[in-house]
């Protein structure tokens, strides 16, 4: 199965895009989203481990679409921090502790589906890393890890063979071409198929300084997002599980590439937001409007 969602839900410029502008009492932006995708990404778990009663709120939005999943990132301390020593290493097993803790709702509703280990480019293939990889693993098993590696090092046989052998699946990243990026294609490395967007705003991407906003500030056009959709199609013959998640969020980017994506790969009309066919107007050939009065 392709599930196809956006990374994270709480961004204040998709109101009156994604969300809407005057929001109905009980509106909550999460259940907004399971309304139109079959999976989300957990972004906030990258600056703080969720608190379990807030896991506990996601779970019960998400039991009524029984296709729906969520994927997770792990904390920034274990993928842009320096890696403890020896005699520090516990202080890695109570974070990871903390954040399973906050997470054990969706794990044992069944509806976690993978943690997402995202490094920076700046992370090569050494031994240290691989170490540090399976240090990361043993801390965060049984729980199915994808490790998402932005430097060209990592994809020679001998680095994609230790990746396999610390037994976490490794995404597919679309970002903007650079020398020391990924390839266009990798072979698998688990069981887990995960194809993670990020736009191709090259001004911005690489401009020392710029902020979080005009980095994914980009919106992918059709014949890109053909592209994109057969990548996809190509990793669910190799994976029964595919994940593909639009990390393009400003200006609600990110939800209205994720419903063509949905388009193309169902070959139907998916629900979207009144709001969001409105902000882009292309998707209307493709998208049936769902808007407040039918959904609230």
């Amino acid at each position: 199965m392709i599930r196809v969602g956006p990374a994270g839900w709480s961004y204040p410029d998709w109101d009156g895009i994604v969300y809407p502008r005057s929001r109905p009492p009980g509106f909550h932006p999460l259940a907004h989203l399971v309304r139109f995708f079959d999976c989300v990404e957990i972004n906030s778990s990258f600056y703080a481990p969720p608190r379990a009663e807030h896991a506990e709120r996601w779970a019960a939005i998400a039991r009524g679409k029984p296709s729906f999943r969520f994927v997770a990132k792990l904390h920034r301390d274990f993928t842009h921090g320096p890696a403890p020593g020896e005699l520090a290493g516990a202080d890695w097993e109570e974070k990871a502790r903390r954040l399973l803790g906050g997470l054990a709702p969706l794990s044992r509703a069944g509806l976690l589906s993978t943690l997402l280990v995202q490094f920076p480019v700046q992370f090569l293939h050494a031994p240290e890393s691989v170490r540090r990889l399976g240090r990361i693993a043993r801390l965060f098993h049984p729980l199915p890890l994808t490790v998402e590696l932005r430097h060209e090092s990592w994809f020679t046989p001998p680095a994609l063979d230790a990746v396999r052998g610390v037994g976490m699946s490794l995404a597919h990243i679309d970002l903007p071409p650079a020398w020391n990026h990924p390839p266009p294609w990798h072979p698998s490395t688990g069981p887990i198929g995960y194809l993670r967007l990020h736009g191709r705003n090259a001004d911005t991407w690489f401009r020392a300084g710029v902020g979080r906003d005009d980095r994914y500030d980009y919106l992918y056009p059709p014949e890109e997002l053909a592209a994109v959709a057969e990548r996809a199609e190509r990793l669910a013959r190799d994976h029964d599980e595919v994940f593909v998640v639009t990390n393009n969020h400003f200006g609600g980017q990110a939800v209205a590439n994720a419903i063509e994506l949905v388009a193309a790969l169902s070959g139907e009309a998916p629900a979207a937001p009144a709001e969001l066919l409105d902000r882009f107007p292309r998707l209307a050939g493709i998208a049936r409007a769902e808007g407040q009065k039918r959904l609230y």
